[in-house]
């Protein structure tokens, strides 16, 4: 309950903050396209007489956003890909290690109801990562860094679609609830497939399976606005209640990415995201990044 609670009150934030723009500029007919890569950089340095203490470290993140829309008469259609990866490599460590890795593909038509901002709609929405993911342990013996593999492109990988409700201002202010979603998470069965495996230890999937399907219910929200001059916030909502197994469990993903414009090649970026997801780690998933944006716009 407190997590759908805290659900609620991310999607009341968003949408209080939008209701404030005055920017609402309406789409034009036809196709509209919109991209942007963004690079950020985050560097520190620690010369060996400093006493404070720290490790020299670099990091970068990689995003690439990239919109294409349709509008006719009474038929609108957004659909949105997004790429997030990121590396931290520290001093005196083996390996590099992953600060994000996100492959997303998000689509919903819908036809309008009467003259008014709700429509019919579909939607459909794809996420998976790029390349694999680790969890790191230390040898007892020799103190080496041992890395196991718990994730690749494609496992996990998530599919949900179904019909739905969607409210809609422009393409930078929408709401969609979806009350039947179908949704598949798939996975590579090597995972599944180990010896002393249970049903459900890896992303919900049974023992040597490669995929569980949820029927349930889905809300996904996005708002971008200007909150002052040179400061642009975009806000990304989705969760999901399975009715067949433990609807109260609301699982959650929210992105706040603040892009404060230096010129129109720089910026200043803070990114956080947070995901509820009690088939991957039963609690919160948190990750702040912050940084120098190097920026192309196309």
């Amino acid at each position: 309950m407190k997590k759908l609670l805290l659900s609620l009150l991310i999607l009341g934030g968003t949408l209080s903050m939008n209701a404030q723009d005055d920017d609402s500029e309406e789409q034009k007919e036809g196709w509209t396209t919109e991209g942007n890569i963004q690079l950020l950089f985050n560097q520190s340095a620690f010369n060996a007489e400093w006493t404070g203490g720290g490790t020299s470290n670099i990091s970068g993140n990689l995003i690439f956003n990239y919109d294409f829309n349709y509008l006719k008469d009474d038929f609108t259609w957004d659909s949105k890909v997004l790429v997030d990866y990121g590396m931290t490599k520290q001093k005196g460590d083996e390996f590099p290690r992953k600060t994000s890795d996100r492959l997303e593909i998000n689509s919903v038509a819908g036809k309008q109801v009467e003259e008014s901002n709700w429509f019919y709609s579909f939607f459909t929405n794809f996420r998976t990562q790029v390349t694999k993911g680790y969890n790191y342990s230390t040898d007892a013996d020799t103190g080496e860094t041992i890395r196991t593999e718990r994730t690749n492109f494609l496992s996990p990988a998530y599919l949900q679609f179904g019909p739905g409700m969607l409210w809609k201002k422009s393409e930078n202010f929408y709401v969609n609830i979806a009350p039947a979603t179908g949704r598949f998470i798939i996975v590579d069965s090597y995972f599944t497939s180990v010896d002393g495996y249970q049903d459900g230890d890896y992303f919900g999937v049974d023992q040597g399976k490669s995929a569980r399907f949820e029927l349930g219910a889905a809300i996904s929200a996005y708002a971008k606005f200007e909150l002052i001059k040179n400061v642009k916030v975009e806000n990304i909502l989705n969760l999901y209640s399975n009715y067949l197994e433990d609807p109260q469990n609301v699982d959650i993903d929210y992105t706040v990415n603040v892009k404060m414009k230096i010129n129109e090649l720089l910026s200043t970026n803070f990114i956080f995201q947070t995901i509820y997801d009690d088939n991957a780690v039963g609690a919160f998933q948190v990750r702040e990044v912050f940084g120098l944006g190097f920026n192309y716009n196309f």
